[in-house]
């Protein structure tokens, strides 16, 4: 299912470089640009508040039309976030310009359905080793995540890339083969098969009790 349209407020930056930037995030707000549609980037920020309510309802994928001094000035896509690695607050964003219907590329999150039967039934552990996948289609018809079924993965199974369904119109632009979720022994069971493959069975003649011990031909 597509994401509905957001909006963000914007308004334009006359100031940019690292002193602006920052006096700008003790504002409360946050940097960023908008490019793309062969025009010059626009150098814009917004109330941080007002992002991150966007990014938690689908503005991530979603497409988001940006205001302007109460006008709308352009829809467009985010397409970077930078984040502080302590605070993990955005401090700048990267925004593209898209138009209604236009094809483009987006990195789309991965959501599992079922749980694995070698989890449920033989203790596996499901390791999902990639969370989101870039396809190709409509920007006004982009999902908020895509889903892969998992629920008959056995031990040292796996799914890939191509076994994800995509809505109509889109192309998968990963590697059909790319191992998207796979299940495999729990660490006890692992470490289990490990000692049992490390024994040796030794043959041991048996000892006949009575029996004299054979003695040196001279």
């Amino acid at each position: 299912m597509a994401n509905k349209q957001l909006n963000l407020p914007i308004e334009r930056r006359s100031k940019t470089g690292t002193t602006s930037a920052a006096a700008l995030r003790r504002q409360g707000r946050i940097p960023g640009v908008v490019y793309g549609h062969g025009t010059d980037p626009l150098h814009v920020s917004f109330e941080a508040k007002v992002f991150d309510d966007l990014l938690h309802h689908g503005g991530r994928t979603g497409v988001i039309a940006l205001t302007l001094e109460g006008k709308k000035s352009d829809t467009a896509l985010v397409r970077d976030i930078a984040r502080n690695p302590v605070t993990r607050k955005v401090v700048h964003v990267d925004l593209q310009r898209v138009s209604e219907h236009e094809a483009v590329h987006a990195r789309i999150p991965v959501v599992t359905v079922g749980t694995p039967l070698g989890v449920r039934d033989f203790g596996g552990v499901m390791d999902v080793q990639t969370h989101e996948i870039e396809v190709e289609g409509p920007v006004d018809e982009l999902p908020d995540h895509l889903e892969i079924d998992v629920s008959q993965l056995g031990i040292h199974q796996h799914a890939t890339a191509s076994d994800i369904k995509l809505p109509a119109g889109f192309k998968l632009l990963e590697a059909p083969d790319m191992i998207v979720v796979s299940v495999e022994s729990s660490k006890t069971a692992q470490h289990l098969e490990e000692a049992t493959a490390g024994v040796t069975t030794e043959q041991v003649a048996p000892e006949v009790i009575g029996a004299k011990p054979e003695t040196e031909s001279t």
